[in-house]
């Protein structure tokens, strides 16, 4: 397949740097930028659609990359390096490739509810690095999805694509416009016998984390960094949690809270399988 060359900023250009600076058109355009190897490598891997790879039109490219050119399908871009840079938002030099990958729809389906679920619920975040970073943790201690409600932080954001480092492509990310379509999805789960528990995290819980059982199906739920959970959250919880802390510290970020319910998630199942 030939390469497009853009050596200028032109309607293509403005369109692809859009894909960074204007939630709107993003959404709209439904696709995002992604760098780095390992998450376009990871978006590969699990099934993305990568719908453009631009590259530097003046260096010669890595055998990765190469191999990347090659074994996808997708329109190749060769641009100018001032304007890769440019899109790479990087201090210093820019990528080596981005990606321009296709959004999954939001549909809370993509989520598999079984007898070992752990699914997680980022109230109306808004920092898009705090996503990134719940994606990460979500990843690494097993959860099987994240959902975002509520009028919030974009987790195809740039910052957040990047704090995720490849992890939004193995965990299905869904947005949902509030808690509703969030509780009508678990009722349904309930009804087909998945009993799923549905777990806030606050200062002021029940009891802490380490004293609940997390081994069965659970929706943990995060608030939002400044304010917590919603009111509708607070009610619609079984069971509140609360992590032990020293010190003058009144809270935790909203993106640690997460990782260390989530180890403490992780920990009881391990044990209970000896």
């Amino acid at each position: 397949m030939a390469a497009l060359q853009i050596t200028v900023r032109n309607a293509r250009f403005q369109q692809l740097q859009t894909l960074i600076t204007n939630r709107t058109k993003r959404g709209r355009a439904g696709e995002f930028l992604v760098q780095g190897v390992r998450p376009i490598s990871m978006a590969v891997q699990h099934g993305w659609k990568i719908r453009t790879l631009l590259y530097d039109a003046d260096k010669p490219l890595s055998a990765w990359a190469e191999d990347l050119l090659r074994s996808t399908k997708a329109e190749r871009i060769a641009m100018a390096p001032a304007l890769l840079a440019e899109l790479s938002e990087k201090a210093e030099g820019s990528a080596e490739v981005l990606a321009v990958v296709e959004m999954p729809k939001d549909d809370l389906s993509r989520i598999e509810v079984h007898e070992a679920f752990l699914g997680v619920v980022f109230d109306r975040p808004t920092q898009p690095g705090n996503i990134g970073t719940i994606m990460r943790s979500s990843d690494a201690f097993g959860a099987d999805g994240l959902i975002v409600t509520g009028h919030a932080a974009d987790p195809y954001d740039p910052k957040s694509v990047r704090a995720s480092t490849g992890s939004l492509f193995s965990v299905p990310v869904v947005r949902a416009p509030s808690h509703r379509e969030v509780l009508d999805w678990v009722a349904t789960q309930r009804a087909e016998g998945r009993p799923v528990a549905v777990v806030a995290t606050d200062e002021s819980g029940d009891a802490q984390v380490a004293d609940a059982d997390l081994t069965g199906p659970v929706l943990l739920l995060i608030g939002n960094e400044t304010e917590g959970l919603s009111h509708a959250w607070r009610e619609a919880a079984d069971l509140t949690v609360s992590i032990p802390m020293t010190g003058s510290a009144s809270s935790l970020n909203a993106s640690n809270a997460a990782s260390i319910v989530l180890y403490e998630a992780r920990r009881q199942r391990l044990a209970a399988r000896r």
